[in-house]
């Protein structure tokens, strides 16, 4: 079924927009949720949050990437979730240097949320994203959307977990000098 029926569906209030959303996206949904909570248990019950998110927001929302809207949903409610819960259980680490790195691209969170809207500067991040290299987006966004760790990185996409590193560091380089550029720094 296509991103486009699967929205129809919510759009026509039926149930089986639901069936079709898990089927389609709830695998690679709950992956996500588990690489940032590392508990199968908080995974599911993300999954479970973000159907009941999707489902009342579409409508009014019409979604013209489905998968991508439902990974932000995922990913959020993953942050909240451990945000909540204090991030005692093990692995939590890996998301924290995730937020770490991006921090020394952002500077100070206060800094960043006082000189534009959280909106503003996803839409600039967004802008660089698309302009990178298809190599150095898909590390950047494992890395810093996935919290993927660089060993993972590594395997996926072919290369040393060095090159990995030295591919992200200059990759928030560049992003810091892009988000200078435009005035957001």
């Amino acid at each position: 079924m296509t991103d486009e029926q699967i929205v129809a569906l919510y759009w026509a209030r039926s149930e089986e927009a639901i069936a079709q959303t898990r089927e389609t996206y709830g695998g690679r949904c709950r992956a996500l949720a588990e690489q940032i909570l590392c508990d199968g248990g908080d995974a599911d019950e993300c999954v479970n949050d973000m159907l009941l998110r999707a489902w009342n927001a579409i409508p009014p929302e019409r979604p013209t990437h489905l998968g991508a809207y439902l990974m932000k949903l995922t990913r959020n409610l993953a942050l909240d979730r451990r945000r909540a819960r204090g991030a005692q259980k093990r692995g939590g680490d890996a998301v924290d240097a995730v937020l770490d790195e991006l921090g020394e691209v952002l500077g100070a969170r206060e800094t960043a949320d006082s000189a534009l809207s959280a909106k503003e500067l996803g839409a600039a991040v967004s802008r660089f994203v698309r302009a990178l290299p298809a190599r150095e987006s898909s590390v950047f966004l494992r890395r810093c959307f996935f919290a993927e760790s660089t060993a993972e990185i590594a395997a996926r996409c072919g290369m040393s977990e060095g090159g990995v590193k030295v591919t992200l560091s200059r990759t928030r380089k560049k992003l810091r000098a892009y988000l200078e550029s435009e005035g957001y720094l």
